[in-house]
């Protein structure tokens, strides 16, 4: 390995090392020092942002024989990935302390995750997104069932484990398939063969279906959704925040990775597909989330609903269009950052802040955190000039531009059904009388952060073009 490969790796490396001394270190702490894993965690994740931003690739390069790649648009993932998570971190740390649940697992295991995410985002070939992509999940599968006493969390876990492995294997037969065709793993090699080769050859077919079927399942799309709601509904409220934001920019840089690159050339095929499952996606998504009681399965409906939006930034198969996907995959992490973070914030010991119906008269109870839900909840709607519109506008824009007006039409009427539930929040939050009187709990730093996520919302609504040339210039469209 060259010192300039070294230097490619130097976050994985860090987070790596920083990970497996930090589970050795929890091993002997006392409970009264389970804040140091905690703070060790998050100096982790700062220092490994400063290393990321430090080497900021200015063009694509390659390592380790071509397995793994820095560009652009992946350094600009791995920032806001690390970001996410600190504030996840953050989040949840009165959550867990209040519950007797602050234990050092959570931490090494999230970290753990992201350093298979940050994988994902890197990886040049099928096998380390492979790799990458069961670090995450095997990560993820026992953060949901770490809290063993509850019934609801081990249910969860065990939906999730079983259908996140039947997803796995699926993926791993389609590329299993790719290689058998083309005899490379690597993904430019793969995009040049493919050029090559019949796109109406059975075997490839096959290859291109299953791996659309299992990025499919790990976004969470329609038909291929059924863990979703189950997993958001029964986690313990921190571990859903885990899941929601971050692994989603995981998942579309290993779309990106994947049918960008490596498949390229079948753009006109893989293209179809994701158009139905778009379609799929924002309809059950959308329909099925105004019937829902509980906030956390209604926040589920709602991502299945954002997937099939961001798919439609994809499927134009231009540079713009994943620009604008990249603008919706961001903006919507750091609205469900913000969302999950507030269900966080009202919750208490003894009390999850679950229903719908427990933010009735938030107004009255407490009007900065209702103004932050307030504003959360109309980006998550697509309001002018809320960070959520612009999102979905960008996403829109780049459709017609490419000539699917009709598909555009369709994504508007599905975003204005989905209306509907965000409203009703906000209905319950100003127009009704508190069931909940007891008085809110919260910390500074949970205070401050919640605040500062939803004022982010807010600003980058107003000033879009900040986050939207960050994205562009991903994509060297600046």
């Amino acid at each position: 390995m060259t010192l300039i490969e070294l230097n490619m790796l130097m976050p994985e490396i860090i987070l790596l090392s920083m990970a497996s001394l930090i589970l050795i270190i929890d091993a002997f702490l006392p409970d009264d020092l389970r804040d140091l894993t905690y703070q060790l965690s998050q100096g982790t994740l700062i220092g490994v942002g400063l290393v990321i931003f430090s080497t900021y690739p200015q063009q694509t390069e390659l390592a380790l024989h071509g397995m793994f790649v820095t560009d652009p648009m992946g350094a600009t993932l791995k920032l806001f990935i690390v970001g996410i998570v600190f504030f996840t971190f953050l989040y949840s740390r009165s959550y867990l302390k209040e519950r007797n649940f602050f234990k050092g697992e959570y931490f090494t295991l999230g970290l753990f995750a992201t350093l298979g995410m940050l994988i994902m985002v890197s990886a040049h070939n099928m096998l380390v997104i492979y790799l990458g992509l069961e670090l995450l999940s095997l990560s993820l599968y026992a953060m949901v069932a770490m809290h063993r006493d509850s019934q609801s969390a081990t249910e969860a876990a065990m939906k999730y484990f079983v259908l996140g492995a039947i997803a796995s294997g699926i993926l791993l037969y389609g590329m299993s398939m790719l290689y058998g065709m083309t005899g490379t793993l690597d993904l430019n090699e793969l995009s040049q063969s493919l050029s090559t080769l019949d796109e109406y050859h059975t075997a490839l077919v096959f290859g291109l279906v299953f791996i659309v079927v299992g990025l499919a399942f790990k976004l969470g799309a329609v038909p291929f959704h059924m863990w979703v709601p189950d997993v958001y509904q029964g986690s313990p409220t921190s571990v859903t925040l885990f899941i929601s934001s971050a692994p989603k920019l995981a998942a579309f840089a290993m779309v990106m990775r994947l049918l960008v690159d490596g498949m390229g050339h079948l753009h006109s095929d893989w293209q179809d597909m994701l158009i139905l499952l778009s379609i799929l996606s924002m309809a059950i998504g959308n329909i099925v989330a105004i019937s829902q009681t509980n906030i956390k399965r209604m926040l589920a409906y709602s991502t299945i609903s954002h997937v099939g939006f961001l798919l439609l930034g994809i499927l134009t198969a231009d540079k713009a269009g994943y620009a604008a996907s990249m603008f919706y995959v961001v903006s919507y992490a750091l609205m469900t950052l913000g969302g999950f973070g507030m269900i966080l914030l009202l919750s208490r010991a003894g009390f999850e802040a679950e229903n719908i119906s427990d933010y009735k008269g938030l107004n009255e109870r407490n009007s900065w955190f209702a103004f932050i839900m307030l504003i959360l909840m109309l980006s998550m709607m697509g309001v002018p000039p809320m960070l959520g519109f612009w999102a979905k506008f960008s996403v829109v824009m780049q459709l017609i531009n490419s000539g699917m007006l009709w598909l555009a039409i369709v994504a508007v009427l599905f975003a204005v059904i989905g209306a509907f539930y965000y409203l009703r929040i906000i209905w319950m939050m100003y127009f009704e009388k508190p069931e909940e009187t007891a008085p809110i709990e919260d910390t500074m730093d949970m205070r401050v952060a919640v605040s500062a996520n939803g004022l982010l919302v807010l600003g980058l609504g107003l000033m879009p073009h900040t986050l939207m040339t960050i994205c562009l210039s991903a994509f060297s469209l600046v």
